[in-house]
């Protein structure tokens, strides 16, 4: 394990990205979930129950090694990235409802990834010595690292919202640019396995990419959800905060090979999101031009 990555690189890399969120959230963002109950349980139920079922799958399906299915556990209990505002933005979601997702998902993660993690690890059993596993000081580190830069962030927009505002492009630039670092970092980390690491988690970590984007816009479709808002679901489930389980993985329990799964995820959901975008719009226009009336001139 690079210590350098893990004591210095990795901590500064969330540090930016969680409180690029912090610059984004007010009260109200978590005020609106009571106005959209429906949606937000459904992408919530979703995100929490089903996506960790559908990893467990796919990790018995492929038969992966006990660290990478602990890693791919730990990238599903991840809540959605910030990315996933954007993707919903150019492929007319509803942002809003993405910015709400991503305030409560935050705050839930602090309790289900340390949870979901913790039964992955005793279900696989990945540690010879019994010292890996977040016990209640790691999870205060998670606790930590997920909700402080957060609750910065959302301190220097209350104080200085026309600065938060001017800010938002530019952090968001910068964390995309830190989530590539990071997962360029955790390769190099593991370059002489990299190419087996893979062959071994490659079509996995992509057949989860695929279900999540899907489930997450057609089941809310099938339960009656607005079209924007199921675009929005979609997005914030297939769009997981890479860096936040690549930090966990490495600085919390001190494994690198626990953060394969999130960086090859880290490098396929961007383009199979946008790949699904074009997709899902594709087809909405072809709905509505199915739909128009036609003129009787």
């Amino acid at each position: 394990m690079d210590s350098a990555l893990s004591t210095v690189a990795l901590p500064l890399a969330l540090a930016v990205v969680m409180f690029g969120l912090g610059l984004s959230l007010t009260p109200a963002d978590f005020a609106r979930i009571g106005r959209q109950p429906k949606a937000v349980v459904i992408a919530l139920a979703l995100q929490l129950l089903v996506l960790p079922a559908i990893a467990f799958g796919l990790v018995l399906a492929f038969g992966l090694s006990p660290l990478l299915a602990v890693g791919m556990m730990l990238l599903a209990a991840s809540p959605g990235g910030t990315t996933a505002n954007l993707f919903s933005h150019l492929y007319r979601g509803d942002v809003a409802l993405n910015i709400s997702l991503t305030a409560i998902n935050s705050v839930i993660a602090v309790v289900t990834l340390p949870l979901v993690t913790n039964l992955a690890i005793g279900w696989f059993d990945p540690s010879d010595g019994g010292t890996l596993g977040l016990q209640f000081g790691k999870t205060l580190q998670v606790f930590a690292i997920v909700l402080v830069p957060v609750a910065l962030g959302m301190l220097v927009r209350r104080s200085g919202p026309a600065f938060a505002d001017r800010m938002d492009k530019p952090v968001r630039i910068l964390s995309a640019v830190v989530l590539a670092l990071v997962i360029v970092g955790t390769m190099l980390a593991e370059r002489d396995d990299v190419v087996d690491y893979l062959q071994a988690v490659g079509l996995p970590a992509l057949v989860f990419c695929l279900c999540s984007l899907t489930i997450g816009f057609l089941v809310p479709r099938m339960l009656g959800i607005r079209r924007a808002q199921a675009i929005a679901s979609a997005f914030e489930i297939g769009i997981h905060n890479s860096t936040l389980a690549i930090a966990v993985a490495i600085s919390v329990l001190g494994s690198v090979e626990l953060a394969v799964p999130a960086a090859v995820y880290g490098v396929l959901m961007f383009p199979v999101a946008a790949v699904f975008g074009w997709a899902i719009t594709r087809a909405g226009t072809r709905a509505s031009e199915r739909d128009e009336p036609v003129s009787a001139g």
